[in-house]
């Protein structure tokens, strides 16, 4: 049986979501949990998006093929058990064989999470802390530059095409905690991280809304491919929409 999950995971100690020899990755412990309850023990799970190290999620969706006898229940409730600390998940749900997050997601939100206040160790393990005033009004207006369909070269590294079409940038402050939402149809590898560090600029008054624009259109890297440091960000959202599925998966708060 093929089934999909939420998956929530805090990224600090992993080398990221994909399986990497000798390293401790997301990918890695999801399948040794499978693989203790999967007869065949030859479960690949594959996933929305490839989080790099670091990086959390609370909105992950992962698919695995199932060859036990236990119900979807029992199943969640097995591997959730197996699972170290870090991660947890949530129930399975049927889908059709065949099924891949990644060519099923309409598109991504990533949050990323700035501490804009004095140290402190326990905010800052999932948020950059940035001491000086952000102003978040121009960076919400920079950020809108953004929005559309572009070539970001710029703001990512890309193989095949740089073309994306970015939905949202939204920047909103609550106390001391400013964040960046930003939703897309996909991304670029270190597209978010990057898009971050621009913004971030924007706000500390060194760069406005036409320079982000004038980076955009240049396609080098903006900021000679400066990015926000990995702790700052988490997978927030999937929503899953292409034929036969249609869904939303979201969590509280792929590709970073």
């Amino acid at each position: 049986m093929r089934y999909r999950a939420r998956v929530e995971y805090d990224g600090t100690d992993f080398a990221g979501f994909q399986v990497q020899p000798g390293r401790r990755t997301v990918q890695g412990e999801l399948e040794a949990a499978l693989a203790r309850l999967d007869p065949s023990g030859s479960s690949r799970v594959e996933a929305a998006g490839r989080t790099d190290a670091g990086v959390h999620a609370t909105g992950q969706v992962i698919a695995f093929t199932y060859r036990g006898r236990a119900s979807a229940v029992e199943l969640g409730r097995a591997l959730d058990a197996l699972l170290p600390m870090d991660v947890s998940i949530g129930r399975p749900i049927r889908v059709p064989d065949g099924f891949n997050p990644r060519f099923a997601a309409r598109y991504r939100e990533y949050r990323y999470t700035v501490w804009n206040g004095p140290r402190s160790p326990l905010r800052e393990r999932q948020a950059f802390g940035v001491r000086d005033p952000l102003d978040v009004a121009a960076m919400a207006r920079a950020g809108s530059v953004l929005e559309g369909r572009h070539d970001f070269s710029a703001f990512g590294a890309t193989g095949r095409s740089p073309v994306r079409t970015v939905h949202a940038v939204r920047v909103t402050r609550r106390g001391r905690i400013v964040t960046i939402d930003v939703t897309a149809d996909s991304f670029l590898r270190g597209m978010v991280r990057r898009i971050v560090a621009v913004l971030l600029e924007v706000g500390l008054g060194e760069m406005n809304a036409t320079g982000v624009a004038a980076a955009l259109v240049a396609g080098r890297p903006a900021l000679d491919g400066a990015s926000a440091p990995a702790q700052g960000l988490c997978l927030r959202r999937v929503v899953l929409g292409r034929p036969p599925l249609v869904d939303e998966v979201q969590g509280e708060y792929g590709e970073p």
